[in-house]
């Protein structure tokens, strides 16, 4: 497998979760997740730890080379849990769950993901995870995962939303934060994530779920469906 795609053949059922900032898709893959026994993988995550590892290590996040040397180190130290019912993630002994998402990561944490050398070597780890699994299933959610990590699953999902509904979600999980700077990040994010992947629009074989009139046990049972009704195929 080295480099190469994940199939359904090679492993448990897997569930390629995709879109913008805001549109749902951490929370709606974590209950999915629980409400199939399954587990889950946030790959959102693996960026923003390496970019709280780069800056605690003095890195200049705009000298590339400099965040691609870190790479290596950190993918030996860093580890998260696949149980959508124990979310963590760690670096060495140190628990970055919460850090990881504050805005000032958020703000930066694209600098890192628009590396195409890191994006490759985070890649690979998140195939390898989906290969080594021994769930039934996992769900995968985050960038590159419909197109680039698990081209091929079973069941591939672009969730969707219209920019100020998923504004206005990211300001309600951010209660005390400027509004400003959470539109505008949430905004420029997904700008800048564009340069380097497409969750815009659907690859062939990926499905459009919008969420923008759908409340959150909606959008969750629609996914459900999908699932059992692209598992049964």
């Amino acid at each position: 497998m080295e480099g190469g795609a994940v199939t359904a053949r090679d492993q448990a059922v897997v569930v390629a979760i995709d879109g913008p900032s805001g549109s749902g898709k951490s929370t709606v893959s974590k209950a999915v997740a629980k409400r199939l026994d399954w587990q889950l993988l946030d790959t959102g995550s693996v960026y923003r730890a390496l970019t709280w590892y780069s800056l605690q290590r003095g890195v200049d996040l705009d000298d590339k080379d400099a965040v691609i040397a870190t790479v290596p180190g950190f993918l030996e130290a860093w580890s998260l849990s696949l149980s959508p019912d124990e979310r963590w993630v760690r670096v060495g002994d140190t628990d970055v769950t919460d850090r990881i998402r504050e805005t000032e990561i958020s703000a930066v944490v694209s600098k890192v993901a628009g590396i195409p050398e890191v994006r490759d070597a985070v890649n690979q780890r998140f195939r390898e995870i989906l290969v080594g699994t021994d769930a039934d299933g996992i769900v995968a959610e985050g960038r590159d995962i419909t197109t680039v990590v698990a081209p091929d699953a079973p069941v591939r999902i672009l969730l969707t939303a219209d920019e100020d509904v998923r504004i206005a979600r990211r300001l309600a999980e951010k209660s005390g934060e400027d509004a400003a700077r959470v539109a505008a990040t949430v905004t420029e994010r997904d700008k800048k994530d564009s340069r380097v992947t497409n969750f815009t629009a659907a690859a062939d074989g990926v499905v459009v779920l919008d969420s923008t009139d759908l409340g959150l046990e909606a959008t969750i049972q629609a996914a459900l469906d999908l699932i059992s009704a692209r598992s049964a195929q």
